[in-house]
């Protein structure tokens, strides 16, 4: 039985497959195309709509048959909550998937990294790649709950009449000052979508005003070695782009506002259409006088994001090559898994090196995924916000761009993990 990492991979037989994860939690399941995207709500397969063409849920076990699949379906993503509601899934058993042929032969088994504050977790997929399907694990947080995991794949969810000031969904609770509507009216006059507050960006910009409060001073980290990238992730929002405004001075909201916009780089990330979620929160420091504020900027984790992500920086990397008159490099599905499982574990386990704790090395991690390159070479990099940013300092580093136009090299595989004291950790992995 094979042992997966985040980012693994698996060739799944013919026929039905059984996905099972006991203990104290929901499974769920959305059958979408390649773009992400339900067809309808029909897709959405939960203990409430428990079956769709090919796939079918009983208890804790899904069975997902891919040639009964509705027409057009390429991907099966499947997550958990917590089957009792108001629970985070770090005050669960860890969760554990495990993957069954028809005949109830194990085939793989995975178990993420130890869940926090998420309420829901993307723990695998189910893709076809040619006439074949495959199985990848993904053991990624997710940020608005079941609902807003409906809401991301296209489900239809109905809310609650929200007030008018602010964006569908957006609770009057979240937004006492009502700093959300003057952040929007910015935004609509440079052309970006509104922004929508979620309520995990709200708790960890809260937590990280008070804590620039308590220190008397401005940080992505604080005092407490915390960094404001750790408290998103902390409070369950797994991202996929973050940018934030660290701020003291302005004493109101429409102060705040017309600081954000007073220069060309804040300016930037309070305009950036890409930004679909927010979080926003002032402090009042009473001994010094100062009020402190965060605003967080946020794109939300999914696994097609993540595949967008990871093929931008190699297109990029391959317009560098193509400048130096190197052929492109091949995405490569072990080089990426590898790359991916580093770029986790540097966040999970709050390192940054090209050699693990465990003494594995990138050789070591691309043999392990199932590369059988004979030659392999890694670049990291941590804090960059963007496929652009990352590509731009490596090129920029002699040593990363050896590495991007070594001419013995003809596959690539990468990874992206946010959350760590960094920000976002990046690993770009070759094969020759």
């Amino acid at each position: 039985m094979n042992e997966l990492v985040p980012g693994g991979n698996l060739e799944l037989p013919s026929g039905a497959v059984n996905i099972r994860v006991p203990g104290p939690f929901d499974v769920s399941a959305l059958v979408t195309d390649d773009g992400g995207k339900v067809r309808d709500d029909g897709d959405f397969v939960f203990f409430n709509q428990p079956a769709a063409p090919g796939a079918l849920l009983r208890g804790d076990t899904l069975t997902v048959d891919p040639p009964g699949l509705r027409t057009g379906a390429t991907r099966v993503t499947i997550a958990i909550s917590p089957a009792e509601p108001g629970t985070v899934l770090g005050d669960l058993p860890s969760p554990a998937l495990q993957v069954t042929d028809a005949a109830g032969r194990p085939l793989a088994r995975f178990t993420p990294p130890r869940p926090r504050q998420e309420t829901v977790l993307l723990l695998a997929e189910l893709y076809r790649r040619g006439g074949l399907w495959k199985l990848r694990a993904l053991g990624q947080g997710y940020a608005d709950g079941l609902a807003g995991l409906a809401r991301d794949f296209g489900v239809d969810v109905v809310d609650d009449a929200p007030p008018s000031a602010a964006p569908p969904g957006t609770p009057r609770a979240l937004d006492p000052d009502g700093l959300l509507p003057l952040v929007n009216s910015a935004r609509a006059a440079a052309g970006s979508p509104p922004l929508c507050l979620d309520a995990r960006l709200m708790s960890a910009a809260r937590e990280h005003a008070a804590a620039m409060a308590a220190a008397g001073r401005l940080g992505v980290e604080t005092r407490d070695g915390v960094s404001v990238y750790q408290r998103v992730t902390g409070a369950g929002f797994a991202y996929l782009t973050l940018g934030e405004h660290l701020v003291s001075g302005p004493r109101t909201t429409a102060e705040f506002v017309a600081y954000c916009l007073r220069t060309d780089g804040p300016r930037r990330t309070l305009h950036d259409p890409a930004f679909t979620h927010a979080g926003l929160a002032r402090v009042y420091d009473g001994p010094s006088g100062d009020t402190y504020w965060t605003a967080l900027w946020a794109v939300p984790l999914t696994p097609d994001g993540l595949t967008r992500t990871a093929a931008t920086v190699i297109d990029l990397t391959n317009r560098e090559r193509a400048r130096a008159g190197l052929p492109r490099l091949i995405a490569d599905p072990a080089l990426t898994a590898a790359a991916q499982a580093h770029s986790a574990d540097m966040v999970a386990r709050a390192f940054y090196a090209h050699t693990a704790p465990d003494g594995s090395r990138p050789w070591d991690r691309a043999a392990a995924a199932g590369s059988t390159r004979r030659s392999i070479g890694e670049n990291i990099a941590c804090g960059q916000r963007s496929p652009a940013d990352v590509v731009e300092g490596w090129m920029n580093s002699p040593g990363h761009r050896a590495n991007i136009l070594r001419p013995g090299f003809t596959h690539i595989g990468i990874g992206c993990a946010g959350g760590g004291r960094a920000g976002m950790y990046w690993t770009q992995l070759f094969g020759g």
